[in-house]
């Protein structure tokens, strides 16, 4: 692999990483929205919508992080990814077209409606307004996972004899069924980092014993739907996405478990570590035949191992696969394990005097986070090494004319602002959390 190859997929990595640390929490925190606001027409409690316009704002910060972050990624396609673009464009271009002037004009519009519009438009048009905004980011992220699930499981277009792909079923490409799983799984985890993130901030309000009755809102919502997002990112969206993976890509599968040698009852590892050059998992913890289950639903079936493919078309990075996809399983089911532990503390009504429990949930905001970033990169690195997957090698899509120095120049300058818009964008979060969910909409 060349080094101007290196460096453009390491500017990639880094600027879409940081990137989706953002759309991730407003496509969750969108339904929040949504059911605070009819909580607030159903029992008529001015404070649901005074939790509403706080998260309104959280929204709309992180609205305008996602913009500001997401621009650089349409310019890398021309930049860095010149051929990916002239090879492909025709047909990943539709979606990320229609998330530009559709999606995004919509949850733009709405997004003003409902911070700007509660008082002229009243309570009823007001929830109709939060709902359509909540239509709107949804729709944006299908779009999006439309084009990426292309580059996963490619159909619905046709190779042209100008040697580009050219859309033949707008259909078959919109409805791709790859998309369909892994539109499911990520809206789940979209919501398994907005409860985390909702109950965090109302366990600060609980301990610190400030708005104890928007706390209760935060904390009641963000336990219910956390656990069961936490529970669906797993079974059924994360076990289908998963079996698309087995079924189109058995590489991937036998990369992400370090699987090397295949065959009946495969083995499903705990842990261990992925020993490439040895073509073995050194000091696994493994469940006999749970694999095979899992990905054929038959203990007996056969999971193809690393060493029934040519050494080509393994995965490039094996091992940061491998524990990328064991940090997302193992994050997912501690999230399921502290969002049912909190929920029998709310049942019981004791959820707002167990300090421990209240320090576990505000200190656990942050891993939510790291379990949908190791998820893409789960993804992302189980394709190579196609772009494309089956139809265009990563080493054959990027641009030749833009040189090494430059990439690491521009990647220094995407890290600098990007800090700086970090520390912004803390300071104006924690400024919201201390003015509180009472303060003058």
């Amino acid at each position: 692999m060349s080094d101007g190859l290196v460096w453009h997929r390491i500017q990639f990595a880094f600027t879409i990483t940081y990137h989706y640390l953002f759309p991730q929490l407003t496509m969750g925190l969108a339904l929040f929205l949504v059911i605070f606001k009819a909580m607030a027409i159903r029992k008529g409690d001015e404070s649901y919508n005074e939790t509403a316009r706080f998260w309104g704002r959280i929204f709309a910060l992180n609205f305008a992080m996602g913009v500001v972050t997401g621009i650089p990624m349409e310019f890398q396609f021309g930049t860095n990814w010149s051929r990916f673009s002239k090879y492909s464009g025709e047909v990943v271009g539709q979606a990320l077209a229609m998330e530009g002037v559709f999606a995004f004009f919509l949850e733009s519009t709405f997004l003003g409606l409902f911070l700007f519009g509660e008082r002229r438009l009243g309570p009823i048009r007001h929830l109709a307004v939060t709902i359509a905004l909540a239509a709107g980011s949804w729709l944006s992220g299908y779009f999006i996972i439309v084009s990426n699930a292309f580059m996963q499981h490619p159909v619905g277009y046709r190779l042209g004899e100008d040697g580009v792909l050219h859309l033949e079923s707008f259909t078959a490409f919109m409805l791709n069924p790859w998309a369909l799983w892994q539109f499911a799984h990520n809206m789940m985890a979209s919501l398994v980092t907005s409860s985390f993130v909702v109950t965090a901030v109302g366990a600060y309000w609980a301990l610190l014993g400030k708005h104890l009755r928007h706390a209760k809102m935060c904390m009641t919502s963000g336990v219910i739907v956390g656990l069961l997002s936490s529970i669906l990112v797993a079974f059924p969206t994360g076990d289908g996405a998963g079996k698309m993976v087995t079924r189109h890509q058995p590489v991937t599968l036998a990369a992400m478990e370090g699987l090397f040698e295949g065959g009946p009852y495969a083995e499903l590892a705990i842990i261990g570590q992925p020993d490439v050059a040895g073509r073995r998992l050194q000091n696994p913890i493994v469940v006999p035949g749970i694999l095979s289950f899992l990905a054929y639903g038959s203990f007996g079936s056969t999971v193809h191992g690393l060493n029934d493919f040519p050494r080509e078309e393994w995965p490039h990075n094996i091992e940061l696969l491998y524990y990328s996809y064991h940090i997302m399983a193992g994050l997912g089911t501690i999230f399921i394990l502290v969002m049912g532990v909190a929920a029998v503390f709310l049942a019981r009504g004791r959820l707002l005097a167990a300090r421990p429990l209240l320090w576990i949930l505000l200190l656990a905001f942050p891993f939510p986070y790291i379990a949908t970033t190791a998820g893409w990169w789960t993804a992302e690195l189980g394709r190579q090494p196609w772009v494309i997957h089956g139809l265009m090698r990563t080493d054959q899509s990027h641009s030749d004319l833009v040189n090494t120095g430059d990439v690491v120049f521009t990647l220094l300058g995407f890290a600098g602002m990007y800090l700086l818009l970090s520390m912004l964008f803390v300071v104006q979060v924690l400024r919201q959390i201390d003015r509180g969910p009472v303060a003058a909409h």
